[in-house]
């Protein structure tokens, strides 16, 4: 039996899209919601979840970073996709023809100008994908969609403006998750690592400041460092934090000791491989 790969989305949403990319052999599971995509892979059903975590333009993507620690599921993999977005329209349709454009709030959002010269009423849509699959069940010549490159193929529908969003350096980032395990060591993971990681400050002046000295002091890169309140507790917050590095590496262990003195919990997520894309971006900086 084929091992499958949970995705939240519809068939052609960009997480199918990373999901084929990173894992071929894999079979894609489309789940409506990204907690039944972590529950699959809870339950055994699926082996992998790609789970999309930050935007380069949007930022990050809502309540992942309060579902992901509640999961109790370990981050094994990163996969960074380029967004694109093609203008999708049943056969036979035309942009003059058209007056509305369908799709998800971000993709609709990242996709401005093109809209804004067609003259066309952007409508809010739960999914790009799925965005795409209703102008299909509609057969509309006056609703269009906005969707990744695959729908048009999935949904049998004409691409009338390829790669039409305005910024094309748009990414996002994905990670994947697996069942907890034992983190890999140094010696499992000998090249470039990332390690993720959430903990919550002590409620004293300056404690955050303290908690972030020894990264710095030990000449740890943070490349990501998010909050968020715990709860209804305003005076409780979290920190998602992303560093370079292994655990056993002595400027990282050295940095983690040294919070552990100003925190009241800390928790890896996981750690592993960066991701070429990562890796890259650092080289051309």
């Amino acid at each position: 039996m084929a091992q499958k790969i949970a995705y939240q989305g519809e068939p052609g949403a960009n997480s199918n899209i990373a999901c084929m990319q990173m894992f071929p052999q894999l079979d894609s599971v489309p789940c409506a919601s990204f907690e039944d995509a972590f529950e699959l892979v809870s339950s055994g059903e699926a082996e992998l979840a790609m789970i999309p975590i930050e935007n380069s333009i949007a930022g990050r993507v809502a309540d992942i970073h309060i579902l992901l620690p509640q999961s109790h599921l370990q981050i094994v993999g990163e996969f960074f996709l380029p967004i694109h977005f093609d203008l999708l329209g049943i056969p036979g349709s035309t942009i003059d023809a058209a007056t509305e454009v369908h799709s998800h709030i971000h993709a609709l959002g990242q996709c401005r100008r093109l809209i804004r010269e067609a003259g066309l009423r952007p409508v809010i849509a739960g999914d790009t994908a799925g965005s795409a699959r209703e102008v299909r069940e509609w057969n509309d010549p006056t609703k269009l969609s906005l969707a990744p490159p695959l729908a048009a193929e999935i949904y049998g529908l004409e691409v009338l403006a390829s790669r039409v969003e305005d910024d094309p350096s748009n990414t996002t980032r994905f990670v994947v998750l697996a069942r907890e395990k034992e983190l890999p060591t140094r010696e499992e993971l000998p090249g470039p690592a990332v390690t993720s990681f959430v903990f919550r400050v002590r409620n004293v002046p300056s404690a955050l400041f303290k908690a972030l000295g020894g990264f710095a002091t030990n000449g740890v890169n943070m490349t990501r460092l998010e909050s968020y309140m715990v709860g209804d507790e305003f005076a409780a917050t979290m920190f998602m934090v992303d560093v370079e590095g292994h655990p056993e590496d002595q400027p990282l262990r050295l940095a983690l000791e040294e919070l552990d003195f100003f925190t009241t919990e800390v928790r890896i997520l996981g750690v592993y491989p960066a991701a070429d894309f990562r890796t890259a971006q650092t080289v051309n900086a």
